[in-house]
């Protein structure tokens, strides 16, 4: 993992981010990339390819395999790299900060973005740091892909979500999706701190609001499948629901199952932490008929 994607960004020349750009484009075809295919998609000649993947691999941004040909693949940190040029050149982002949260499946860092120098947060999706297999199985929308790679795999979670968010945002409090691309998003900076490490003063009231979020995601059809007090940020006006990759539609054969995990999930933390207690099939009930009633 890069110790300082800022100084590794600023310290890649265009030629090596085009030598990147030439074999991410070419991991379509090949488990690794021929330096001859890289050549020839960069327009430069052998001898320089060589010399911009040896500067490259220095930097550990790609692998070299020398069995039955010289090839060479991206590493993960290669394409936060390429993500983050696209969203510079694009003007979402200005400046990127420090890394402020780690995840099991990404990594946000502070930044500012658009022209007024607004502060903003980018989340970098790494799904594919785990098994293929595993994340298969664990990815309702990756379903049976052969050629699934961790690039694929990061890649499609990170447009999953910034596509949900643009439908839930702004009716539900989420944060609002500025712009994408590759397995990075661009989103507004969270409001408050995360349920799980905080004490709230007033649990009942902070425990309707997430059920009325929940509900008015209900009510546009989506369903969280993920959600849990790790998820939910509290702030002094309510509440924020982030990381929604692994959502459901309610058509989805297991969305009453996933609907009664999250409600599940969300009342087991209160009751451990504050003692309060909520019939889980009420409040299920609920949320599923204030559907019915839109």
């Amino acid at each position: 993992m890069l110790e300082n994607i800022p100084d590794t960004f600023l310290n890649t020349t265009n030629k090596e981010f085009r030598v990147l750009i030439a074999i991410e484009n070419k991991m379509k075809f090949y488990e690794w990339v021929p330096i001859e295919e890289i050549a020839s998609f960069t327009k430069y000649n052998i001898k320089e390819t060589g010399h911009i993947l040896a500067t490259l691999a220095k930097k550990k941004l790609i692998h070299r395999n020398v069995g039955t040909y010289e090839g060479y693949r991206i590493y993960f940190e290669a394409y936060y790299l390429l993500a983050l040029k696209t969203l510079v050149e694009r003007g979402s982002v200005n400046a990127i900060g420090e890394l402020i949260g780690v995840g099991k499946e990404s990594r946000v860092y502070s930044a500012e973005g658009g022209l007024t120098d607004r502060e903003v947060v980018i989340k970098f999706h790494t799904e594919g740091k785990m098994s293929f297999k595993k994340v298969r199985i664990k990815r309702e929308h990756i379903e049976d892909r052969k050629h699934l790679s961790w690039l694929y795999a990061s890649r499609l979670a990170a447009k999953r979500e910034y596509d949900v968010l643009k439908l839930l945002y702004p009716v539900v409090a989420v944060p609002e999706p500025i712009d994408h691309n590759r397995n990075a998003i661009v989103m507004s900076v969270l409001k408050g701190q995360p349920l799980a490490h905080t004490k709230v003063d007033e649990p009942e009231w902070y425990l309707d609001e997430i059920f009325a979020q929940v509900k008015k995601a209900a009510q546009l059809g989506i369903i969280h499948g993920d959600l849990s007090e790790f998820n939910i940020f509290v702030n002094p006006h309510g509440c924020e629901i982030i990381d929604w990759p692994q959502y459901v539609t309610f058509s989805h054969p297991n969305a009453n199952e996933l609907l009664y995990r999250d409600v599940d999930n969300v009342l087991t933390f209160f009751k451990k932490k504050y003692r309060i207690n909520r019939d889980i099939e009420e409040v299920r009930n609920s949320i599923i008929e204030s559907c019915q009633t839109k």
